[in-house]
């Protein structure tokens, strides 16, 4: 349901709370805990309060379009979520990596590309060029998003529900490095669940990823964050957003540059 651009905090203590614990306890919600935030501070408010209570430091940031008929409530042209630390994997194309996702909640994978920040960046900056992103590039790779939630509708809640749940993020996949990007205008791709065809798609490198750098360092910058040298983003959906269950496998194959293959796996407890 619509929220109120006025949610107290502790309305917005209580999203939080149910969040993180059903998280930490690797449990799914029957229904959203509160009010969905109706506006983009009150949802990143709710990200923010999250990030505070997560055991558990941020290694990157997983980046998503919002929906053109949603950006007039929520509006912007993207949105964010952190990575953290140990949900953040390298793989080789021969790889296969087990990906946890919250039984009964929601859970996809996504193809993307990734790029790895070269250098902290300034605090202050919240406007950036796509050549000014460029230059915090250390190097661009092909990828995965995993994205899961304790709550099996938050996707359909739209943009400010997805932000107070961390973006719906769960992990993120940095596979073999693309190392002529610069010479590249996009990057095609295609994703297979259990062996067969669910989608695919192209992305581009300069409107799409240093894009989404761009838009990242921005973001980052107006919440009184930085980028730090090592820190991966993940740039957005290629093929689409495809839904996954517990057992099943993906292989996500980018023409030229490789695969990553996932082996989904439920979700455990944490104790940290």
């Amino acid at each position: 349901m619509a929220g109120s651009a006025l949610q107290s905090r502790d309305d917005v203590a209580a999203i939080v709370e149910n969040f993180v614990t059903a998280r930490r306890e690797a449990r799914a919600l029957r229904d959203y805990p509160g009010v969905v935030p109706a506006d983009l501070a009150t949802a990143y408010r709710c990200q923010e309060m999250a990030i505070e209570r997560w055991p558990d430091r941020i290694g990157g940031w997983k980046v998503a379009r919002i929906a053109p008929h949603a950006r007039e409530q929520y509006p912007e042209e993207r949105l964010i979520g952190p990575a953290f630390s140990r949900n953040i994997h390298y793989a080789s194309s021969d790889t296969v990596v087990e990906c946890p996702v919250f039984r009964g909640g929601f859970a996809a994978v996504e193809a993307e590309i990734v790029i790895r920040v070269a250098r902290t960046s300034p605090a202050d900056e919240r406007t950036w060029t796509l050549d000014e992103a460029e230059g915090y590039v250390g190097s661009v790779h092909i990828g995965v998003e995993m994205a899961s939630s304790p709550l099996a509708t938050l996707n359909h809640l739209g943009p400010g529900a997805v932000i107070s749940d961390f973006g719906n993020n769960w992990g993120v996949i940095v596979g073999e490095e693309i190392k002529d990007w610069r010479s590249l205008s996009q990057v095609a791709a295609q994703t297979f669940i259990d062996g067969s065809h669910v989608g695919q798609g192209t992305a581009s490198i300069r409107d799409g990823a240093l894009g989404a750098l761009a838009f990242t360092l921005g973001k980052c910058a107006q919440r009184g964050r930085r980028l730090h040298e090592g820190d991966v983003i993940s740039t957005g959906m290629i093929t689409g957003v495809h839904d996954v269950r517990v057992g099943q496998t993906s292989r996500c194959v980018f023409e030229n540059y490789g695969e990553v293959q996932c082996k989904i796996v439920e979700a455990v407890a944490s104790i940290a």
